[in-house]
């Protein structure tokens, strides 16, 4: 009897368990990377002490909530109940991301949720659907677009790409952050610098807006085919109008913020055409002049001159190379010294290249240089162009041997040469040393070498002495091994430290490097607040825990803020005093 009491008690104690649901739903499971999913933890049972993912470790930004509800309902004699947390997120990366499980506490026991895949792929077109949940009024005002000079280019033919942020007159911009950047895959790209950003006035969808230019590139494409210009997301922060005005017609502003994207482009370039191309044609695409001069034509036997080929005019000047001379055997050609003098405006590549070519004549003689041909496509005509540099005879007074050169370079075969002694003349001068050799024993050098140990014994002395007082100072010598550990970290930002952009991905690496070596942490668990609990608990001092929290968040704006060389310098200066003090603080 005892036993079948207990079996039904266990029954009961089980079906009593089994009745407690506490599960995570989503909204959708597949999602573009400037789209929101809304995620809701729901139980059957009134629990205690929630304790949500951490969204961001899981690749997650919270944009919404948390918001609670709770229903309850009693039909035909059964009661009801569901309460749920729901949030709204967006994702901050591409790929297969995994939602972690959440917790509460229900009857003094813990339940878990499992664990939810999300696959995040490249952003999309989003319409507007005033219905869903997760839509905030700033989509209406908001745009990224991405305007291209020319969609059906030929191969090495230059496009510009001009990514424009189009917002409107009731909305403010407070912050924004770059999530993917453009990838030109099979391009030669060129970012243009743009030093300030400023607020400029035009059209759009039939309507005046406020854009800003976030950035200017030059494409040259360099193969035919559609190639696909993966698209620029931006995370923006902002603040829209809210409600009515108030007796003083002031507008009650809310902060706000949307994902936006350019959305990928297609470029259909078009092949250079096979008819009529020139053999001497190497690639060169634009509008050129040829020129191939010599630093002087008459000289004598030894001396040297310098062949100048070069190519001026608007093209794509860096992606091609420039024809070789053809010179008579006689003349010693070493290998060129490449120049270029190339700028990159908006309308794509303008200036001139060269190769400077040094020959030394190795006999006595008239040296013809054939005239050089170099080709290229011509855009504006649609057909390929060639310019024949003039023949070059070279005029060698004297040497060694006699040879008479014309623009027939067989005659020189039937010439009679001898070797080169050119360079005879270099050393001129001997020096004459004294066959007979001083003994060792009573030299200078030897009782040099006999007193210099003595000599050495209070410089040891004074170094042992010096070296004593430097590790007795514990203080000093933690310090100097503080700001060498900082400037370790910060060796790759010092060196970038005239380019603002690389400088600050450079400066925020080396903070994160730094924690993940002094904490043991990963990135995907560096979280400003993990960060901060972490380190305090290390007894860091909490000024100095804000300092590093503020400068690492401030980093990936700055890239796109005007800065200046000063600006930079006390970032970096900074960034050496906090992980310094750190350094010393961490237990």
């Amino acid at each position: 009897m005892r036993r079948i009491v207990i079996l039904i008690v266990l029954f009961l104690a089980n079906s009593l368990v089994a009745q407690v649901k506490f599960e995570a739903n989503v909204s959708k499971n597949t999602l573009g990377l400037n789209e929101r999913v809304r995620i809701e933890f729901s139980m059957n049972e009134d629990g205690d002490n929630f304790v949500p993912p951490n969204f961001e470790a899981c690749g997650f930004r919270v944009v919404g909530g948390p918001s609670q509800s709770i229903s309850e309902s009693w039909i035909n004699g059964r009661s009801s109940f569901q309460k749920t947390y729901t949030y709204v997120l967006l994702p901050l990366k591409k790929g297969n991301l995994v939602i972690k499980q959440a917790l509460i506490e229900i009857n003094s026991q813990i339940y878990k949720t499992l664990p939810i895949k999300i696959t995040v792929t490249n952003a999309v077109n989003q319409p507007n659907d005033s219905n869903d949940p997760a839509t905030i009024r700033a989509d209406n005002n908001l745009y990224l677009v991405a305007d291209i000079s020319k969609v059906n280019p030929y191969v090495n033919e230059p496009i510009t790409v001009v990514y424009k942020l189009y917002f409107s007159y009731n909305i403010g911009i407070t912050n924004w952050q770059e999530l993917n950047k453009p990838k030109y895959k099979d391009f030669w790209s060129q970012n243009i610098d743009i030093k300030q950003l400023v607020a400029e006035e035009g059209m759009f969808k039939g309507e005046r807006y406020r854009f800003v230019v976030l950035r200017k590139t030059v494409l040259y494409p360099q193969k035919a085919g559609k190639l696909v210009i993966e698209p620029l997301s931006l995370d923006i922060d902002c603040q829209v109008p809210r409600g009515r005005p108030n007796f003083f017609g002031q507008v009650q502003l809310v902060d706000d913020s949307k994902r936006v994207s350019a959305g990928s482009k297609v470029i259909n370039v078009k092949p250079l055409p096979e008819a009529g191309k020139p053999a001497s044609f190497t690639g060169a695409v634009g509008k050129f002049n040829f020129s191939v001069l010599p630093s002087k034509t008459t000289l004598k036997n030894g001396e040297s001159l310098d062949l100048d080929i070069k190519v001026t005019g608007v093209g794509n000047l860096k992606l091609f190379n420039l024809p070789k001379p053809v010179v008579p055997s006689e003349l010693e050609m070493y290998d060129p010294a490449h120049s270029e003098n190339v700028s990159t405006p908006l309308s794509g590549m303008t200036g001139s290249i060269s190769d400077s070519y040094t020959i030394i004549p190795q006999s006595k003689g008239n040296f013809p240089i054939k005239g050089i041909e170099f080709s290229y496509f011509d855009l504006s005509s649609g057909s390929y162009k060639t310019i024949t540099s003039p023949n070059i005879i070279l005029n060698v007074l004297d040497g060694p041997g006699v040879v008479n050169s014309t623009k027939d370079s067989t005659a020189a075969s039937n010439s009679i040469t001898t070797p080169s002694k050119s360079f005879v003349f270099i050393k001129q001068k001997t020096n004459l040393e004294n066959i007979k050799s001083d003994d060792f024993l009573g030299s200078k050098l030897f009782y040099g070498l006999l007193f210099l140990p003595f000599l050495l014994i209070p410089v040891l002395v004074i170094v042992k002495k010096r070296k004593d007082t430097q590790d007795a100072d514990i203080i000093g010598n933690k310090t100097k091994r503080a700001n060498a550990l900082a400037k370790k970290y910060l060796s790759e930002a010092k060196k970038q430290i005239n380019n603002k952009e690389p400088f600050y991905i450079a400066l925020e690496k080396a903070m994160h490097n730094f924690l993940k070596a002094k904490l043991n942490i990963e990135t995907s668990e560096m979280s400003k607040d993990k960060i901060t609990e972490i380190l305090l608990s290390r007894n860091a001092n909490s000024e100095t825990v804000k300092e590093f929290i503020t400068l690492t968040e401030s980093c990936e704006l700055a890239r796109y803020a005007p800065s200046t060389s000063t600006i930079i310098h006390q970032d970096y200066d900074k960034a050496v005093e906090i992980i310094s003090s750190l350094e010393k603080q961490i237990k």
